[in-house]
C-alpha cells in the first residue's frame, strides 16, 4: 500500500475548494496571504507559524507578502508554473489517477542503477521523453532509474544541484502529474525509480528564506555554498525530514540518493541520516522496499550500518580512473602511486580510505573501517554526473582511456557484488560530453562563467588563460545543448557494439550472480598481481565462491593463482588464460555452494 504524504506546512488541498496555507517565517511580524483576488493577513502561532486557510482550489496561483511588501513564493511549494521567483499553485495530489497499487518494489540487490538528467536525456527533455525511452534500459538491463535532483533550480537548465524550492519538481521538465506519469510507467516495467536530493544547501538564486526565517541556517559550520543549515533545529529539521517522506510516498519513488551528507552537520547519535531512515523504516518502508543510498565524502561506514542501504564509492571510481588514464592531479593524487590496490581494497572492503592520511586533503585522515559491511552496501561506476560533468570540457571515459581499458573497466564494475551504476549514455559509449550547465541571470551568471574557468587554474594543462577561455559557458544555452544525448548514434556499429557489451554482462549479472547476492557477508579477499594485476575472492551466499582475475594494463602479465570454479565470463581472448593474463583482460569464475 502506497500513502498519500500529509505535509505540515506549505498548501494542503482540503477538497471543496479551501486550502491550508502554513508558512514558517519566526522572523515576520506579520505576513500576508496574496491570492489572485487580494491579500489576507494570516494568524500567526507559536513558534512562527503562520496558518490561514482560504478558498484556494487547485491550479490557484499564490505567494506570501512581507511586512515590507516583499512578496515571496512558498518554500514548500509543489509547483512553480513561473520559476523560482514566481507564484507557487496549489496542488491536490489525489487529482491523479494510480494505477500501481500492487508495486512494493525490488530488494536492493537486485539494483542496477542508471542515472539520467531529465533535460538532456531526450530530445523531448522532458518525463515524457523519459518514459519513451524505458524500454531500452529494460532490455539493456537496469532495474532502476536514478534522476538527478529536480527540486526548482532558477532558469530553464541546471544539473538541479542549485534547487531552492525542495517541494517542487522544476516545471521546465513538465508538471507533477508529468513526473507521477513517468514513475508509473517505470513501475509498469519493474523499475524502480530514485530522486537525487540535496539537503546540504540552497543554491545561489531565489532562495528567499533569510529574508523571514534566517534561523534555517547557522554560522558555526561553514560550507561551499555559505551558512550550514541548522538541522540542530527541529523546524529545519522536519522541514527536510518531511520532503524526503514527501517524494516518496506522493510521488510512490523507491528511494533517494542523499547529496553530500558529509556537509550535513548534525548530531551524530541522532544523525538526520538515521532519522530519516527510521522514519522511512515505520513509513513506506512498512509496505515496499524503500532504499536510502548516500553520497559522503567522509566516507562514514557507520551511516551504513544505520539504516542507509548504500553509498556511492568514489574511492572505487578514482582507482579505476586512474588505472586507466594515469591522470594525478585533484583528488586523484591520492590513487595515482598505486591505483590497483586502491581500486582491490574499494572492491573488497568498500572503501579504499578507511582512516588513512589524504595527501590530497593535506594529510587529513578519511574514513571508517568498512570491511565488515556487505559489497551490496556500496555502488560502483565508472561513470556519473560528477566524474564527467566536474571536467572542464565534460569528457566521457571513453575520450580519456583506450576501448580496451574502458572495457576491462565495465566488465569488473558491471559483474562485481557491488551494485552499478551506469551514466546516461555510457552503454553506447555516447559522443555528447556532459558539461555543467545553469541558466542563472545578471552578474551572478557572469561570476559563475568566470569562476568555472578560474577553478581550473590550478591544473597544469589550463596554466594558459587562453586555454581557460575555451571552457564553456555554463550559461549558453549551447553548453546545455551539447550535452544531449544523440540517440540516433546507438544504432551505428561502434555504438551498437557497446550496447551488446553492456547488455551481456548485465545479463550474466542477472542470472548468475544476483540471485547470490541476499546475505552476501563483507570480508573479501584480495591481493595485487605485478602492480597492475588484480585477484578478488567473494564469499556470496549458500558458500558459492565468485572470483575475478583483472590485469589492468596494456601488455600480458603473469603471476596469477589458478581459477577456482566454472568460467563465468572472460574478455574475448582470455578464456583459456591461467596463470597469464593478456592486456586489458578480466576474467570471471564462480564456483557454486553445497546444494
Amino acid at each position: 500500500m502506497i500513502r498519500r504524504h500529509h505535509l505540515p506546512f506549505g498548501a494542503e488541498y482540503l477538497g471543496g475548494g479551501r486550502t491550508r496555507f502554513t508558512l514558517w517565517a519566526p522572523a515576520a511580524g506579520g505576513v500576508e496571504l496574496v491570492l489572485e483576488g487580494g491579500a489576507r493577513r494570516m494568524e500567526r502561532g507559536e513558534n512562527g507559524l503562520f496558518t490561514l486557510v482560504a478558498e484556494a482550489p487547485p491550479g490557484t496561483r499564490y505567494r506570501y507578502r512581507m511586512e515590507d511588501g516583499t512578496e515571496v513564493p512558498d518554500p514548500a511549494s509543489r509547483f512553480q508554473p513561473e520559476d523560482v521567483h514566481g507564484p507557487s499553485a496549489v496542488v491536490d495530489p489525489a487529482c491523479f489517477e494510480w494505477g500501481d497499487e500492487g508495486w512494493r518494489g525490488r530488494p536492493w540487490h537486485e539494483a542496477v542503477v542508471y542515472e539520467l538528467h531529465v533535460g538532456t536525456f531526450s530530445p523531448e527533455g522532458t518525463y515524457e521523453g523519459v518514459a519513451e525511452r524505458l524500454d531500452h534500459l529494460v532490455e539493456l538491463g537496469v532495474t532502476a532509474v536514478e534522476l538527478m535532483p529536480l527540486a526548482d533550480f532558477p532558469g530553464l537548465r541546471g544539473w538541479g544541484y542549485d534547487g531552492v524550492l525542495p517541494y517542487a519538481p522544476d516545471s521546465s521538465y513538465g508538471t507533477p502529474e508529468g513526473l507521477k506519469g513517468l514513475v508509473q510507467a517505470a513501475h509498469e516495467r519493474n523499475l524502480m525509480v530514485f530522486l537525487d536530493v540535496v539537503y546540504n544547501h540552497f543554491g545561489p538564486q531565489g532562495n528567499y528564506l533569510p529574508l523571514y526565517a534566517p534561523q534555517f541556517f547557522t554560522p558555526e559550520h561553514e560550507t561551499p555554498w555559505g551558512d550550514a543549515v541548522d538541522f540542530g533545529r527541529e523546524m529545519v529539521r522536519e522541514f527536510f525530514l518531511h520532503n524526503a517522506l514527501y517524494w516518496l510516498e506522493e510521488y510512490h519513488l523507491d528511494g533517494l540518493r542523499l547529496d553530500a551528507v558529509h556537509a550535513i552537520f548534525d548530531d551524530p547519535e541522532r544523525h538526520f541520516v538515521r532519522e530519516l531512515a527510521r522514519r522511512v523504516r515505520e513509513g513506506p518502508g512498512r509496505d515496499r522496499h524503500v532504499h536510502l543510498v548516500l553520497e559522503n565524502d567522509a566516507n562514514a561506514a557507520s551511516l551504513l550500518r544505520d539504516g542507509a542501504a548504500a553509498q556511492w564509492s568514489d574511492d572505487l571510481h578514482h582507482a579505476l580512473h586512474v588505472a586507466l588514464t594515469g591522470e594525478d592531479s585533484g583528488y586523484y593524487a591520492d590513487y595515482a602511486p598505486s591505483p590497483v590496490r586502491h581500486l582491490g581494497r574499494a572492491l573488497a572492503e568498500g572503501f579504499a580510505y578507511q582512516g588513512e592520511p589524504s595527501q590530497h586533503r593535506g594529510g587529513e585522515r578519511r574514513g571508517e573501517p568498512s570491511a565488515d559491511l556487505p559489497p551490496t552496501s556500496f555502488v560502483a561506476f565508472l561513470q556519473n554526473h560528477d566524474q564527467v560533468g566536474n571536467r572542464a570540457f565534460g569528457e566521457r571515459i571513453t575520450a580519456l582511456a583506450p576501448p580496451k581499458a574502458v572495457r576491462a573497466a565495465a566488465e569488473i564494475y558491471l559483474l562485481s557484488p557491488q551494485i552499478p551504476l551506469l551514466f546516461m549514455g555510457e552503454e553506447w559509449a555516447a559522443s555528447a560530453p556532459f558539461l555543467f550547465f545553469c541558466d542563472f541571470g545578471g552578474e551572478l551568471a557572469r561570476a559563475v562563467a568566470a569562476g568555472r574557468r578560474e577553478e581550473f587554474a590550478a591544473f597544469p594543462e589550463f596554466s594558459d588563460p587562453a586555454t581557460r577561455e575555451r571552457i564553456p559557458d555554463p550559461n549558453a544555452p549551447g553548453t546545455f545543448e551539447a550535452s544531449r544525448l544523440d540517440w540516433g548514434e546507438r544504432e551505428a556499429p561502434e555504438h551498437a557494439a557497446w550496447v551488446e557489451l553492456y547488455r551481456t554482462l548485465l545479463s550474466v549479472r542477472r542470472e548468475r550472480i544476483v540471485p547470490l547476492l541476499s546475505g552476501t557477508p563483507g570480508s573479501t579477499a584480495w591481493r595485487t598481481v605485478g602492480g597492475r594485476g588484480l585477484e578478488t575472492r567473494w564469499n556470496l551466499a549458500g558458500g558459492a565462491r565468485l572470483a575475478l582475475r583483472a590485469n589492468l594494463g596494456p601488455g600480458p602479465l603473469g603471476g596469477f593463482g589458478s581459477p577456482e570454479g566454472e568460467l563465468l565470463y572472460a574478455t574475448e581472448g582470455a578464456q583459456d588464460a591461467e596463470r597469464e593474463l593478456p592486456g586489458w583482460s578480466v576474467v570471471w569464475h564462480l564456483a557454486e555452494g553445497a546444494a
